[in-house]
């Protein structure tokens, strides 16, 4: 089976009796050593979560132990716990570097990074395993499927970011259209209340100048009817003057009348 199908993970079978490159603190921390045994046994028959419980009892006998730090991450991998897989990968960073597993620990951290679809870090991992090595083909085989990968999904974001851009001046442009049909239409309304504003002032003039013609054709007594308030007034006052004189004319007749009368009674 191959290995970018995440079926290489490379997990410590013994504990490193062979690397006399640690340090001496290292090499005299065998306390987790039952633990880590019993943890790669239950890996093999495929066990992980009793072999995930012996690999945290080890660490808890000694949290430095190189072995079980980088088993107990093989383990969580298979587990697909891939973040915590790589935080303890991370914690033994320095160790790994001065171990005979160093490339083993790359490839592993690449396997990590696949399952992730951190194609660019499991690029940089697979280039590290390979350049520690070189003859590991599975290496080479994720190398090469590592970074097919990572065009293919830079391809997808540059196909995405120009997709979005074409949305955007989509947008863009469909907001220019409306606002242009918006302002066709406001210049569309206000001619026509332009428009129907000058009807109205047509027909006010119109009716203007019926007005005059009618009042042109009027005959001089309609035209006179038509006066002033002073000018009633006036009028109004004439009439009744004449009227008091009309009415004292009659009183004067009347007192002429009866002292007449009297002046023949007398006799």
């Amino acid at each position: 089976m191959t290995a970018y199908n995440c079926e290489g993970m490379r997990y410590v079978k013994v504990l490193f009796a062979g690397i006399l490159i640690l340090s001496a603190q290292m090499l005299s921390a065998q306390t987790d050593k039952s633990e880590v045994r019993k943890g790669n046994r239950e890996y093999r028959k495929g066990e992980f979560k009793e072999a995930e419980i012996d690999y945290r009892r080890a660490l808890v006998k000694d949290s430095l132990s190189f072995a079980a730090n980088y088993n107990l991450a093989c383990d969580l991998y298979r587990q697909e716990q891939y973040d915590e897989a790589g935080n303890y990968m991370k914690k033994i960073a320095d160790q790994a570097a001065a171990s005979a597993r160093e490339s083993d620990y790359y490839y592993n951290l690449g396997d990590i990074a696949l399952a992730k679809q951190d194609y660019k870090g499991a690029v940089d991992a697979f280039e590290k395993a390979l350049l520690l090595n070189p003859g590991d083909m599975d290496a080479k085989e994720n190398y090469v499927y590592a970074k097919m990968m990572l065009q293919n999904q830079q391809n997808q974001q540059n196909q995405d970011n120009q997709d979005n851009q074409n949305q955007d001046q989509n947008q863009d442009q469909d907001d220019q259209n409306q606002n242009q049909d918006q302002k066709q239409n406001d210049q569309n309304q206000d001619n026509q209340d332009q428009k129907q504003n000058d009807q109205n002032q047509d027909q006010n003039n119109n009716q203007d100048q019926r007005n005059d013609q009618d009042r042109q054709n009027q005959s001089p007594q309609q035209q006179d009817a038509k006066i002033s308030p002073q000018a009633a007034q006036q009028m109004l006052q004439a009439i009744q003057a004449r009227e008091k004189e009309t009415q004292d004319k009659v009183n004067r007749e009347k007192a002429a009348a009866m002292k007449s009368r009297q002046k023949e009674k007398n006799w």
